[in-house]
């Protein structure tokens, strides 16, 4: 009787333990949905707020929160918030980058394709090299430990990934259109490079380098950059085939919506599945679904599309850096470091410093390669907006988290010295760039590059409600123009020779993929101007009419 009782006891002890465990997950939920709302009311109260921004608002709301759980549990509790990469990657930031994929506008992303590959895969490598070299030079006489040549170059990949973000919210499309394509373009192309880099670099062998490995290493470099791209184009073109040979809209627009939103996802899952770039994926499937499939949906599921693709991302882009400032408070990552701030101090000042380094070690030069390769003046990138590219990718953030609690942690625990201070030196690089060269971005944009009269008149032209995912008021091709998906005929040179190829590649280029693309792609794949047949909707409604008149 006395076994069967403690048997009981130990029964009822572990019930009481999964029931504590459900009721604080459940706590933690609930708090982070009070924060988010509440991140969401003074986001919106500081809208015209020249220092601040919905990414520092929430990243200082959720250090102040993580200081309140601290002294109401007395340094006890500070692990119920921990950061996952697994969140991060898997739930977080797919409907971001898609979601800026979806509402690119396309010619001035590819206008300036070779510019943004230049500086998001060239710059990544040599920004990695800078801050890798500068890392080992400056901390063999700090006491920090041992670390590794891997360990090292793990961290010029972590700490040239910049914050996609952050990014998205440096610049407006509308009103500086060629800076905010290459900044954003950079920042994906960034993230992608920043992560495949640092994927190989977990993998290598550095025991047995050799010129024949470090070939095989460029080769596979090359081959999941390529490979995932062209798997993000044939899920987004899957998508649009489906969605226009079925016609899910005659029956239910819910549909559409479902299939388009899993399709999405399904992209980047693809993408994690085969084990390529899930970034670049899921950015290029946002890319095509919204030149074809969201052409060949409902209007209602146009309209749905668009405003859930992007409130999904806000709400992630929320998140993150609430989750980010919170979890810089865990007591776990800085007791081993207390015993010498100092050492702390200093090793976040150097990788700050080598950080702004190695981003301006690329970003000059690889402009004024870019300006050789430009016909025209407005091509051009001015000291000025060199300056601006410069500082907008100095900020670090989630992906440099997840990145560093990759390598230097397991399970988001660790117990050595140099792990420990490299996670923090993180936490702190990653607080300090957001906080404070967040604050000062918008004031320093608005010094070197202020609005012109043209840009304050062509706001009052842009409509509420666009039927495009973007503004089709703004132009795109040339500063005057036409929209994102217009035919711009009259702006578009022919290239009736290789001479004028030569001169104007990427205009000759965009009038050979119109043709390519409304004699084959359109008819088979949908797009702009395809309209759905509804039973019941407004069309066929004008059919019958027709009919009837004739």
């Amino acid at each position: 009787m006395a076994i069967v009782g403690v048997e009981n006891s130990n029964m009822w002890m572990g019930a009481g333990a999964l029931l504590s465990s459900e009721h604080a997950s459940v706590v933690s939920i609930n708090l982070f949905v009070v924060l988010l709302c509440t991140c969401i009311i003074i986001g919106h109260l500081l809208e015209e707020n020249r220092w601040l921004n919905e990414s520092i608002t929430a990243l200082l709301i959720g250090i102040c929160t993580g200081v309140v759980i601290l002294l109401l549990s007395r340094g006890k509790s500070s692990r119920i918030l921990v950061f996952s990469e697994e969140l991060f990657f898997i739930y977080l930031l797919p409907p971001i980058i898609f979601n800026a994929g979806f509402q690119v506008k396309k010619k001035r992303f590819f206008r300036n394709f070779s510019t943004i590959t230049l500086f998001g895969a060239i710059g990544t490598l040599i920004s990695t090299g800078v801050i890798s070299a500068g890392a080992m030079y400056f901390f063999k006489n700090k006491d920090i430990g041992y670390l590794s040549i891997a360990d090292y170059l793990a961290i010029g990949a972590i700490f040239s990934a910049t914050d996609s973000v952050c990014t998205l919210q440096v610049l407006n499309q509308d009103e500086t259109p060629l800076l905010y394509s290459l900044v954003f373009g950079e920042g994906v192309v960034n993230d992608a490079t920043s992560v495949v880099l640092f994927n190989a670099i977990q993998s290598l062998d550095f025991s047995h380098i050799s010129s024949i490995a470090s070939l095989e290493f460029v080769g596979s470099f090359l081959y999941l950059l390529i490979s995932s791209t062209i798997l993000g184009v044939l899920v987004g073109l899957l998508s649009a085939y489906t969605i226009k040979t079925l016609y899910f809209g005659r029956h239910s627009t819910d549909r559409e919506v479902a299939i388009m939103i899993l399709m999405a996802y399904l992209s980047y899952m693809l993408a994690e599945l085969f084990s390529l770039s899930a970034i670049l994926t899921v950015f290029f499937c946002g890319i095509v679904m919204s030149h074809y499939t969201w052409h060949n949906v409902t209007q209602s599921s146009r309209v749905t599309t668009k405003h859930a693709f992007a409130t999904l991302s806000f709400v992630a882009e929320i998140f993150i850096f609430l989750y980010v400032g919170m979890d810089a408070l865990d007591i776990e990552k800085w007791k081993f470091v207390s015993d010498s701030p100092g050492t702390s101090i200093s090793t976040s000042s150097i990788l700050l410093g080598l950080v702004m380094v190695g981003r301006a070690a690329f970003v000059f030069p690889l402009s004024f390669l870019s300006n050789l390769t430009k016909n025209f003046s407005s091509d051009k990138l001015t000291i000025k907006q060199q300056v601006t590219i410069w500082w907008a990718g100095l900020m670090r953030g989630a992906v440099s988290m997840a990145l560093a609690y990759n390598h230097f942690t397991r399970s988001g625990y660790t117990q050595l010295r140099p792990n420990a201070i490299m996670i923090t030196s993180t936490i702190t690089v990653v607080l300090f760039s957001t906080v404070v060269f967040g604050m000062l971005t918008k004031p320093l944009i608005k010094f070197l590059l202020p609005p012109t009269k043209q840009i304050l008149a062509s706001d009052s032209m842009v409509c509420s409600e666009p039927s495009s995912p973007k503004s089709l008021a703004i132009p795109l091709l040339l500063d005057g123009g036409n929209s994102d998906d217009e035919e711009s005929s009259n702006t578009l040179p022919r290239p009736t020779s290789l001479r004028m190829f030569l001169r104007t590649p990427s205009y000759s280029i965009h009038y050979h993929w119109r043709r390519f693309d409304d004699g084959f792609m359109r008819p088979v794949f949908g797009g702009r101007g395809f309209v759905p047949f509804v039973p019941g909707s407004p069309v066929e409604s004008d059919d019958l009419q027709q009919q009837w008149l004739n």
